[in-house]
C-alpha cells in the first residue's frame, strides 16, 4: 500500500509551496488507494506555536485534503526518538561527541582560513565515549564511496560521502534533530513514498544514512520542482499573498486553488481545468516535470472564474454569505441561492460575487458619479415616474418587462438603452449589472417601485 505524508512545521501559516506538497502527497495516495498521514513537526520549541498549528489544520480542512492518520505531533514522540538513538549506538552507527560549542567554532574558523570545507573532523568518532553534560550524539557516516538514490522525478542523484560530515542526531538538551525525527517517524508510520520540495534534495543522503544505520529499507523519494514568482526567483511575500488562508479571504474557491497548484509542476496533455475527481483519477508522479513552476495570479483568477461558473448555487451561496456579512448584510441562504446564478458568469472571485449581489439585499447608498452625470439628467425624473406608473399594472416577468421597456422607448422616441440605463442606475446604483429584466424580477415589483421613486426624488432634488 502506498503511504505518503505531509509534515508541516507550525512556525507560521501554511503557504502555497507547502500546500502544493500536501496536494501531491494527497493525490498520489488517493490515486493508488493508499494512506495519507499528517504529521506536525513541532520540535522547534522556540518557534512552534499552537496558533500556527491551528491555522495549518484549518487550511488543510478548507482545501479538503483529508488525512487518514494523525495529526501526529513530534513533541509527543520524544521517547521514540531516544529509542532510535539507543539502537544506533548499540549497532555502532552513532557515537557520543563531547566537543564543546567553543571548540567546534574554533575548528570551523580554522577550516575556513585554510580554505577547507568546515565539516566536523570526527575527533570523538572512535573514542567510545558515553553520555555527559553538554554532549551530543552524532551519526557515524561512511567516509568513502557515495550515497546514491533514484529520484522518481529528478532521476539518479549522487552525493560523495566525503562531502558529508557526522551530523548531530541528538542535541545536548536531549532533543532530536530534524533528520533523526523525520526518519524515525517515516519508518514507524509506514511511509514508503516521500514526496517533497526540491529544496530537500540535500537532506536526502543524510536521511538515507540514518535508514541504513537503523537497518531499514529506504522509501521512494520524489522531489518536486520549486515554485517561482514571475521574476524567476523563489516565490515569496514580495510576489504577493503566499498564505493559503489569504486566498480564501480573497474569495478563491478551494477547488480552484487546488487546480492551480497541481498545474505548477504536473500536467495532463493540454487540459487546464480539472475537478477534484479528475485529479485523483489522473495524477501520478510520471507527469511531474523537473522545471520550476511560475506562479501567475491572473491564471489563478481565470481558473477561479471557471470554477465559479460550475459551482452549485446552494454551495456557492453558503460560500458567498460570509463576504456579504462582512459588508453588513445577513443574506437569507435560500434567497441568495435563488439569485446567485445572475452573478456567476460575471465574477472572478467570491468577493466580486458578493459585491455584485449586494444591491439585491440593500438599496444603493448612492449612485455611480459618472453614471449619475450621464443618465440622471432632469428628463430622467419624469421618465422614471412614467416607468413606475406602468410597472404597477403589468405582469411582472422578464418577457412582460421587455415588452414594456420597448413600447415606452418607442413612444418617447428613445433608444432602449436610454430607458434601461437610468433604470439600472436607479435600481442598483451602478451602470453595469446582470440583465436588467433579470435584476428586476429578482428584486420584485414592490422593491423596484420603491427604488424608482427614490431615484426620481433624487433627480428632481438635483434639478431644483
Amino acid at each position: 500500500m502506498v503511504v505518503t505524508r505531509f509534515p508541516p512545521s507550525p512556525t507560521g501559516e501554511l503557504h502555497i509551496g507547502g500546500a502544493r506538497t500536501a496536494l501531491f502527497n494527497w493525490l498520489f495516495s488517493r490515486h493508488h488507494g493508499g494512506r495519507f498521514v499528517l504529521r506536525i513537526e513541532d520540535t522547534d520549541r522556540e518557534r512552534s506555536t499552537e496558533a500556527a498549528t491551528q491555522q495549518i489544520l484549518e487550511a488543510m480542512d478548507w482545501l479538503g485534503l483529508d488525512w487518514d492518520e494523525g495529526p501526529y505531533y513530534q513533541s509527543q514522540r520524544l521517547e521514540r526518538y531516544r529509542a532510535a538513538i539507543d539502537r544506533l549506538l548499540e549497532r555502532g552507527e552513532a557515537y557520543w561527541c563531547h566537543c564543546s560549542p567553543e571548540t567546534l567554532e574554533a575548528k570551523r574558523k580554522l577550516a575556513l582560513s585554510q580554505k577547507r570545507k568546515p565539516v566536523y573532523d570526527r575527533t570523538c568518532r572512535n573514542r567510545d565515549l558515553g553520555p555527559a553534560e553538554g554532549a551530543v550524539v552524532r551519526l557515524k557516516a561512511p567516509r568513502t564511496g557515495a550515497t546514491v538514490f533514484d529520484d522518481k522525478i529528478m532521476g539518479p542523484i549522487r552525493f560523495e560521502n566525503l562531502e558529508l560530515d557526522d551530523l548531530v542526531l541528538l542535541r545536548s538538551d536531549g532533543s532530536p534533530t530534524y533528520h533523526l525525527a523525520c526518519v524515525v517517524d517515516d519508518i514507524e508510520m509506514g511511509v514508503n513514498h516521500v514526496i517533497r520540495g526540491q529544496d530537500h534534495v540535500n537532506n536526502t543522503p543524510r536521511q538515507i544514512m540514518i535508514y541504513n544505520g537503523l537497518g531499514v529499507d529506504l522509501p521512494v523519494y520524489a522531489h518536486v520542482p520549486m515554485i517561482h514568482g514571475p521574476d524567476g526567483h523563489k516565490l515569496s511575500k514580495r510576489h504577493g499573498a503566499t498564505s493559503v488562508l489569504a486566498y480564501r479571504e480573497m474569495g478563491i474557491l478551494p477547488e480552484a486553488l487546488l487546480n492551480y497548484l497541481v498545474r505548477l509542476g504536473w500536467s495532463h496533455g493540454d487540459q487546464e481545468i480539472f475537478s477534484r475527481e479528475e485529479l485523483v483519477r489522473l495524477f501520478d508522479l510520471d507527469s511531474v516535470g523537473r522545471s520550476p513552476g511560475v506562479f501567475n495570479p491572473d491564471k489563478l483568477l481565470w481558473l477561479n472564474a471557471n470554477h465559479l461558473k460550475e459551482a452549485g448555487d446552494a454551495r456557492l451561496a453558503s460560500q458567498t454569505a460570509p463576504f456579504l456579512r462582512a459588508k453588513g448584510v445577513e443574506a437569507d441562504q435560500a434567497r441568495l441561492a435563488e439569485v446567485i446564478g445572475l452573478f456567476k458568469p460575471r465574477a472572478k472571485t467570491l468577493l466580486e460575487v458578493a459585491d455584485q449581489a449586494l444591491f439585491l439585499f440593500q438599496p444603493p447608498s448612492g449612485y455611480e458619479p459618472k453614471g449619475e452625470q450621464k443618465f440622471f439628467k432632469p428628463q430622467a425624473g419624469p421618465l422614471l415616474a412614467e416607468l413606475a406608473a406602468r410597472l404597477a399594472g403589468i405582469e411582472f416577468s422578464e418577457a412582460g418587462l421587455e415588452e414594456l421597456f420597448r413600447s415606452l422607448a418607442e413612444e418617447k422616441g428613445l433608444k432602449l438603452g436610454e430607458v434601461a440605463q437610468p433604470t439600472r442606475l436607479a435600481l442598483t446604483g451602478r451602470t453595469t449589472s446582470p440583465g436588467l429584466f433579470e435584476v428586476m424580477t429578482a428584486l420584485g415589483k414592490e422593491e423596484c417601485l420603491r427604488r424608482l421613486d427614490r431615484a426620481r426624488a433624487h433627480v428632481e432634488a438635483k434639478a431644483a
